[in-house]
């Protein structure tokens, strides 16, 4: 033991000494709570540093604006935002000061200004009465203008943080804002389908350009300060004389939506993205088409943001599938793609707890290590036909060698869970699969769908094994009872069908919800299943009876619902961010788990119980320290594997006692708290399950 106390101050003292930026990005500035975070949130916004090296990309206010290195494509830093009040609001328009010195995004209700060099924040300009959605700095860096869904334009003395006018006029929100070169007018674009410009030092109203015949997008001013260009829903590019407001000519982009639009930095090239996925280039001169980005190759997504490197080498694209696209803008060719996922639809644990898949919205399984936070395997990325088929759900087999998704084309796919190679595919047109589930002894898959039917597949082969169980209403859930003789289905008509699964026929409904049941879920014994529906409701039923032996009331309509391996808790997530965790036996809300900025799509406890995993629409994964709010089991602190909580894990728990996450030989495993340290916290944990012995279950 003398040794032991020896080694803690040694240890401790040696992490001073190590480099912080070491830290995966997957703990960079997470939630309370939580252990890691898979997934990086919307992208609201890009922008390159004035040296070309960084690229910025804003997101969910709850997260943070991310910055990368060009070169690598690696994480640089994540910047939060102090006294941020709106956890579902997001960061946007990220824009640098002239001198690259200052960082500054609009955000709820003000906006967020960062030192470029440190990432400190610097200040919050508060004012407006909505969200901020564009921000521009003046050519000399002393004035910051934002535009916002309050309809109004207001200006900011950068040095002072003063508010020093407001500019009224826009019916609608103010989408986009800019200053021309020369700094003499302020430009502003809204949905209400003008363009207005003012003069930018005294705040006077100069003109109005009303060609467009729908909302106004995004604006530009051409280098020279001769041209200003506008996006708009109509589908079209105007470009207008910025001295005289006249209508020079009109680019017909033949596409739905222009989102997004471009200078280069010398003024050669123009550059717009639409909502079909296609970046189009014109020659800034001539106004020849001159080539085209087609996101399409990989699916159709709404390119939202368009921005040039400084040295106008580069063309970075940022699309609602989740990407964020650097293109060379001589050959047209990719250069590389930062990640950023669309909304979560689904989550789901292996049988050892050691990995993770999620399905998205955007076509891709991604597959994570749990304890690294790795991604490790990327499945499904090549939709068929071009288009976006969001995988609605995912699985893995009782023995951990298979995983299924069902998607949105009707289909359901086994991959190998060992080498990730597509195993089988069986496809029902006309059919979204909503739901897929594993029989407990890993023979039958069985996947519910929009049209009615329950399915069952055999695993080995791919093939149906018995005749689709169908019912009137559409299936948006299903679960298999722990001992395989039952399946249960969430339906659109508000009711919960149970069925024997050998001979196929019908057991009971479960009725008392009045709206959709989304989510359905059996207790790890059998006894219980849970139901979570558009009517705010959770209802707990004994499987045996039919009887609705609880109701747990929700603020929003509920999307899932998880029991806790002992079977003593239920996670619940909805339309709301948060997600609320229930005694099950008492009824009594345990705690609420705050760290979402979107709805909660889906929730998996670890077969430990240790970890709560919560797919979002905010396009993350995360994953909660379960620890810190329920009793663990045994096992999650049986670390030599003996089947008991003896003195040979106590020496393993000593023998890292004082390691925080930034040091050299840290073991997530021993941070039972999940605070970035083994400290005092995790040794009460540990004393509480002392002695314990692991259940063979």
């Amino acid at each position: 033991m003398n040794r032991i106390r020896f080694l803690i101050p040694a240890i401790i003292i040696f992490s001073f000494f190590l480099d912080v930026q070491a830290q995966d990005y997957t703990r960079w500035g997470l939630p309370k709570g939580t252990r890691a975070r898979l997934g990086k949130g919307e992208i609201t916004g890009i922008t390159f540093s004035p040296d070309g090296s960084q690229l910025v990309v804003a997101g969910d206010m709850g997260i943070g604006i991310w910055l990368y290195d060009v070169d690598t494509g690696a994480e640089v830093a994540l910047l939060k935002g102090h006294s941020v009040r709106f956890s579902s609001s997001n960061f946007s328009s990220p824009v640098f000061s002239p001198d690259g010195g200052t960082l500054a995004s609009g955000g709820f209700r003000g906006i967020w200004l960062w030192d470029a060099a440190t990432g400190q924040q610097r200040a919050i300009f508060e004012g407006h009465s909505s969200s901020v959605v564009s921000v521009a700095f003046s050519p000399d860096g002393g004035t910051l203008a934002s535009g916002g869904n309050d309809r109004t334009i207001r200006l900011w003395d950068v040095a002072t943080g003063e508010h020093k006018a407001t500019l009224e006029g826009h019916t609608s929100s103010v989408a986009s804002v800019a200053f021309s070169p020369d700094g003499s007018t302020l430009a502003g674009g809204s949905r209400d389908g003008t363009i207005r410009l003012w003069d930018a030092a005294t705040g006077g109203h100069k003109a109005i350009l009303t060609d467009h015949t729908s909302r106004v997008y995004a604006i530009a001013f051409s280098p020279d300060g001769g041209t200003l260009a506008s996006g708009s829903r109509d589908g079209t590019v105007r470009l207008w004389d910025a001295a005289t407001g006249q209508l020079k000519r009109t680019l017909e982009t033949q596409e739905i939506y222009v989102y997004s639009l471009a200078f280069s930095p010398d003024g050669d090239i123009f550059v717009c993205g639409t909502e079909t996925g296609v970046v189009l280039l014109w020659d800034a001169v001539t106004w020849q088409r001159k080539k085209l980005f087609d996101e399409r190759t990989t699916r159709f997504s709404s390119v939202a943001f368009v921005a040039f490197s400084p040295d106008g080498g580069t063309l970075a694209s940022g699309s609602d599938d989740g990407a964020v696209r650097l293109w060379d803008v001589v050959s047209g060719q990719l250069k590389r793609t930062l990640n950023h996922w669309s909304s979560i639809n689904s989550v789901a644990f292996s049988p050892d707890g050691g990995t993770l898949a999620s399905g998205d919205w955007g076509s891709t399984i991604r597959v994570w290590d749990v304890l690294t936070g790795q991604l490790t395997e990327t499945l499904g990325d090549v939709p068929i036909g071009g288009n976006e088929i969001p995988f609605r759900s995912v699985a893995f087999s009782p023995d951990g060698s298979t995983l299924a998704s069902g998607s949105n084309d009707g289909m359901v796919q086994l991959w190998d869970a060992v080498t990730w190679q597509h195993r089988a595919t069986r496809r029902w047109p006309m059919s979204a699969i909503r739901s897929v589930a594993f029989s407990p002894d890993g023979s039958r898959l069985a996947s519910g769908s929009g049209s009615g039917a329950i399915r069952f597949l055999d695993v080995t082969t791919g093939r149906d094994t018995a005749t689709p169980i169908w019912f009137p209403s559409g299936v948006n859930s299903v679960a298999f009872s722990p001992d395989g003789s039952t399946v249960a289905g969430g339906h659109e008509d508000g009711t919960v069908q149970l069925w024997d699964v050998v001979t196929g026929q019908f057991k009971k409904t479960l009725t008392g919800h009045e709206d959709d049941v989304n989510a359905v879920a059996f207790s790890p014994d059998g006894g219980l299943l849970a139901s979570g529906s558009d009517d705010l409701m959770i209802r707990l039923w004994d499987v045996v009876t039919g009887e609705n032996k609880k109701v747990l009331q929700h603020v929003t309509s509920v999307r899932a619902v998880a029991f806790s391996p002992d079977g003593n808790t239920l996670a619940v997530g909805g339309n709301e961010v948060k997600i609320r965790l229930w005694d099950v036996v008492t009824g009594q809300l345990i705690t609420t788990l705050e760290g979402h900025s979107g709805g909660i799509s889906s929730l998996m406890f670890s077969p430990d119980g240790s970890t709560l995993a919560s797919g979002s629409w905010d396009h993350t994964v995360l994953l909660w320290n379960m620890l810190l709010y329920i009793t663990p089991q045994p096992s999650v602190l049986d670390f030599d594997g003996d089947s008991a909580v003896g003195f040979a894990d106590f020496l393993l728990f000593v023998s890292q006692f004082g390691v925080s996450e930034d040091d050299e030989g840290y073991e997530a495993q021993f941070d039972l708290d999940g605070d970035g340290t083994i400290g005092f916290g995790d040794f009460l944990i540990f004393a509480n399950a002392f002695g314990k012995a692991v259940s063979s279950n």
